[in-house]
């Protein structure tokens, strides 16, 4: 009904969206729990499906290009590195133990589907890469091996339908009962709702700390994409490609100024606040292109494939967290930086309350950019 081009009214819906999921989340106690973000990805999905909104425009870009890289640094103003170490740690290794899950599931789904999808075995190096790190990872695996485009589209669609439905689960499963009973947890009622005050004290927002939690955002943003594009144009191996991309240096940039001038950068108000509203908008998007139309024409089984990698992902992940103790929270959120990505599993700290874990989760789930492209392309050649 409404067009690709129509700019403002497509702005108007994202926000406005947005905007009710916020409201609805700290207004009634079944929002909470669901959470804003979930509702406003659902309703988000439920509109393109029903054909009211399109699935793909330029709007949607500059969410992607714009909104996402200015929200990514005004959530970690307040990391400094000295003080999150030990819990990036621990998050880095149930990380790789989900990474490991994402390998199995991709080698179980290849061998239950081989016959039925052609060329699988690049499709499933595609998705490895992707699950483990990010769209980067995907366009750089995708473009490594000779895979139809109408399959790498379909590929595309069941991975952001899947999506929609995982976050959801993710976000219900510290309400579940079996995990409350079998799997520790980072945050008590208590601790979180202590957190949360730390977080959303009675603090002044004032216009100086807005200008200025947009100014260095937009700085550090310009700084690192000018600096991605010089390293891509020093060369095309693999190295130059993994040290040239965006987000990383973006993260790195952002981190290393925010723990080298932690006490500045602490006296900063508003950026936690403008960034997730920011993160909002993103998880609107996200939940626009789950085409369920799509799917069925173009390829269920592809859908079924994806699925298969992400039950095991979970599966093997939440294992891992039972037999060498970690937390509910660390394996949603190490999960979800395989599947979804850093900016996807931050968001997802951010709309929990779980904020000690946004910078680890931003932290190791860039480091899957470094790894997803090289896991990715050794699937693919190995499987046969």
């Amino acid at each position: 009904m409404i067009d690709a081009n129509n700019t403002w009214v497509l702005w108007s819906i994202i926000v406005g969206i947005a905007t009710i999921s916020i409201f609805l989340e700290n207004r009634y106690q079944w929002a909470a729990k669901i959470s804003g973000a979930i509702i406003g990805l659902l309703m988000a999905a439920t509109l393109s499906n029903l054909g009211v909104i399109p699935t793909d425009s330029p709007v949607y870009d500059q969410v992607w290009g714009v909104v996402v890289p200015l929200a990514i640094p005004m959530l970690l103003f307040q990391c400094d590195l000295k003080q999150i170490w030990k819990e990036s740690g621990r998050l880095l290794a149930i990380f790789l133990i989900s990474s490991v899950g994402t390998v199995l599931g991709a080698v179980l789904g290849y061998m239950a589907l081989s016959k039925a999808i052609p060329v699988l075995n690049h499709i499933a190096g595609m998705m490895v890469g992707s699950y483990i790190g990010g769209g980067v990872n995907f366009v750089a695996v995708s473009s490594a091996f000779d895979i139809p485009k109408e399959l790498i589209s379909a590929a595309t669609v069941a991975d952001n339908l899947l999506m929609v439905f995982y976050f959801l689960i993710l976000l219900m499963i510290p309400s579940i009962a079996f995990f409350k009973k079998h799997f520790k947890f980072a945050y008590s009622e208590g601790v979180k709702e202590e957190e949360e005050k730390a977080y959303n004290k009675d603090t002044v927002i004032t216009v100086q700390d807005v200008a200025f939690v947009f100014a260095i955002s937009v700085v550090i943003v310009t700084i690192s994409f000018t600096l991605s594009e010089f390293i891509s144009g020093l060369g095309d191996n693999s190295f130059i490609q993994l040290v040239s991309n965006k987000y990383l240096i973006l993260t790195t940039l952002t981190v290393g100024c925010s723990t080298i001038f932690a006490k500045q950068f602490k006296k900063i108000s508003g950026a936690n606040e403008i960034g997730t509203f920011l993160i909002y908008l993103f998880f609107v998007v996200i939940g626009i292109p789950a085409s369920i139309g799509a799917i069925i024409e173009k390829s269920p089984l592809l859908l079924v494939f994806c699925a298969i990698m992400v039950f095991v992902n979970m599966a093997v992940t939440f294992a891992g967290a039972k037999i060498f103790g970690f937390t509910v929270e660390e394996a949603i959120l190490a999960s979800n930086a395989n599947i979804g990505g850093p900016t996807t599993a931050a968001a997802m700290a951010i709309s929990k309350g779980w904020h000690r874990f946004v910078a680890p989760t931003m932290l190791v789930g860039t480091l899957g950019y470094i790894i997803g492209t090289y896991v990715g392309i050794f699937i693919g050649q190995i499987l046969n």
